[in-house]
């Protein structure tokens, strides 16, 4: 597969003002120490220090910033990356405040700074000239003419990384000069900066490298000068941030020594997103010129699944477990709460509109059924007039003892009425009306499990009518991805509140519920269903208890997720995300994994059918199966491309 992972690395070196030949060297030192990077980026007047006044205008300074710029560039002729430093440049009579691209061996292209802060603290129109307008100009800096203006992007044509160049000021503007490169193509945005230290204003700086990351669709590399600046009026932190598609990545601030920020970033993550988002459009008319630079890949052009794995473990590039569920928890309760916020909301939209305050639901004992009952008694918080009439359901000799007494517990403290049909008999009269045996044939007897399913949403739908109410639906987006439903049974219902939440955050939804719901009761049956292993019981049970275990079935519910996120997010190949699946699951063998993939494609292609006709459900996150909007996929497509990906002897 294609390696798009790029070492990106913002670079606060310690510094003299004034003195190049120092700073040149702590600049070198920083190189070859990081020479394994595709991009390094260093503060806005790197070479002289932002703080040199009116030293600037001197041509002894002037002239050693050219001399050591070309240095730079000679040191970098062998290596394979590119570097941006910040420099001031004569053109025309005029002094700029510039960032330079060099790679290869060469001086690629210098950037001036468009926008010139004059307020406040800021004094730079005393010494430089704004550089917005200029384009199509070249420069001569030592023996080489070199592209000079705001229209030049740098590329690497074997990662696909775009480079854009904007200074400091240039993001505070509303006519960002980043959002045109990136408009123009640029992937990565590289920002060199020197922002003095005020209360606040390292938050406000984050906030904006955040922002323009996720409007601009890339990679923003965002480097301010540090603590050795002169401190004669200003105190400057150092603060760097790197942030991609809207999330922060990599932050530093007041290194008290040469410091380097350095991360992995995805370049395909980024195509994507920008393929996707159709309101994305490229500058097609765009009069940008482009120099060709070295930006290597994090390890080899072409990698395949554990060479990729391998670089994802070198370089420390985080790949979660669970990447539906947050890992920190004061964020992740936060993201439960509003899921149940937007699930609720839906719900009782769903209840003014048809004028039906009735719900009726299906209650298991199990994980999902528990998640639409809470949504039903959260949406009743909002419809006071909302009744919540539920029913459980049991199949003897298949219902286990546990689900059977946590259904009873969850419906007398939640339930407005509360009801128990037993479907033995009726399973029976319709296996007997279809000659079949009445009792379970094993392993492969899907008639025999899907009568029982097909039976309690049969039951559930007269029961709507006679109470005039809506059947709430309870299968979460796991199990629609996977199959794992039967179809005109559970797979369907007259409002499916989980449908677009997958099964690793049900869990979680039900546990940060049972610790905020202040209700000992409800908290000791929420938690017993929280754990107990998760199962359809369709099945004889073995003395009342669980015999028939989802997971062993299609295999563990937190790797399916992970499947499924990388799959509908990114649109990543598999072999792509077994290579992900192997960081993020060490204990895991890549045959492991590379039969879990396979058997989530199988699954996730033959089954699409049952999610071509979903009921109605809200989206609560980025992704979603619904047909109406966000997956549209023909219930006949070949899955063979899928898995011959995931061969060895394939591309993977």
């Amino acid at each position: 597969m294609k390696n798009n992972l790029i070492k990106v690395a913002a670079a606060v070196p310690e510094l003299k003002i004034g003195d190049i030949t120092y700073n040149t060297k702590k600049i070198l030192e920083v190189i070859d120490e990081h020479s394994d990077s595709g991009l390094i980026i260093f503060p806005e007047l790197s070479l002289t220090g932002y703080t040199c006044a009116d030293l600037f205008q001197s041509d002894l300074l002037l002239n050693e910033a050219e001399t050591a710029l070309v240095k730079i560039a000679d040191h970098l002729k062998d290596l394979k990356l590119t570097v941006v430093v910040g420099l001031p440049v004569r053109f025309e009579n005029c002094i700029y405040n510039c960032g330079a691209i060099i790679s290869g061996g060469k001086v690629k292209a210098v950037i001036p700074k468009s926008y010139l802060p004059n307020y406040s603290e800021f004094y730079e129109c005393r010494w430089f000239s704004p550089g917005k307008g200029i384009k199509g100009k070249i420069i001569r800096i030592g023996d080489e003419e070199i592209p000079f203006g705001t229209d030049i992007l740098a590329e690497d044509n074997v990662t696909g990384a775009v480079l854009g160049v904007e200074i400091c000021e240039d993001l505070w503007v509303p006519d960002k000069p980043s959002t045109h490169a990136a408009l123009s193509g640029a992937n990565i945005i590289a920002n060199l900066s020197a922002s003095d230290e005020l209360i606040g204003k390292q938050e406000y700086r984050r906030e904006l490298v955040k922002q323009q990351s996720g409007s601009c669709y890339c990679v923003y590399i965002y480097c301010s000068s540090g603590t050795h600046e002169s401190s004669t009026d200003l105190v400057f932190s150092g603060h760097t941030v790197i942030a991609q598609n809207g999330s922060v990545i990599g932050e530093s601030i007041f290194p008290d020594h040469t410091y380097v920020e350095e991360v992995l970033i995805d370049l395909l993550c980024i195509m994507h997103d920008r393929r996707h988002q159709n309101t994305y459009e490229n500058d097609l008319i765009s009069n940008y010129r482009r120099v060709s630079v070295n930006m290597q890949a994090a390890g080899k052009n072409e990698a395949d699944i554990d060479e990729m794995a391998q670089i994802l473990e070198k370089y420390e590039y985080p790949v979660p477990r669970n990447p539906f569920v947050p890992s920190d928890d004061n964020t992740r309760d936060k993201r439960c709460r509003r899921i149940l916020q937007i699930q609720s909301s839906g719900l009782a939209t769903r209840v003014r509109a048809t004028g039906l305050n009735n719900l009726i639901i299906g209650i298991s004992g199990g994980l999902d059924s528990t998640l639409a009952l809470l949504v039903c008694v959260e949406a009743k918080k909002l419809i006071p007039d909302i009744r919540i009439i539920a029913y459980t359901l049991p199949s003897q000799g298949n219902t286990s003892g546990l689900t059977y007494e946590n259904a009873n517990r969850l419906m007398e403290l939640l339930a407005d009425e509360a009801y128990e049909i037993p479907i033995k008999e009726g399973v029976e009269l319709h296996l007997s009306q279809l000659g079949h045996e009445l009792t379970y044939q094993g392993e492969g007897d899907v008639t025999y499990e899907n009568a029982q399913a097909r039976m309690r949403t049969y039951l559930l739908m007269d029961a709507a009518n006679m109470k005039n109410g809506l059947v709430v639906g309870t299968g979460d987006m796991s199990e629609l991805a996977l199959g794992w439903c039967t179809y005109n049974g559970d797979h369907m219902s007259m409002y499916a509140v989980n449908s677009s939440v997958p099964k690793t955050l049900v869990r979680f939804i039900c546990k940060s519920y049972a610790g905020m719901c202040g209700n000992n009761e409800l908290k000791e049956v929420l938690e017993s269903i929280c754990d107990t292993p998760i199962t359809p019981e369709l099945t004889p049970s073995t003395d009342g208890k669980i015999t028939q275990k989802t997971e062993e079935k299609i295999g563990k519910y937190d790797l399916n997720d992970f499947f499924l996120f990388y799959t509908l997010r990114y649109g990543f190949e598999p072999s792509r995300i077994v290579a992900y699946a192997l960081k993020a699951y060490p204990e895991l063998t890549l045959k492991e994994v590379r039969e879990a993939a396979g058997n989530f494609f199988k699954r996730f292609f033959s089954q699409q059918f049952k999610r071509s006709c979903l009921p109605d459900g809200p989206k609560v996150g980025s992704v979603s199966l619904s047909p109406r909007g966000d997956w549209r996929m023909p219930s006949d497509a070949s899955v063979k491309m899928w898995l011959e990906d995931l061969d060895p002897g394939g591309r993977g």
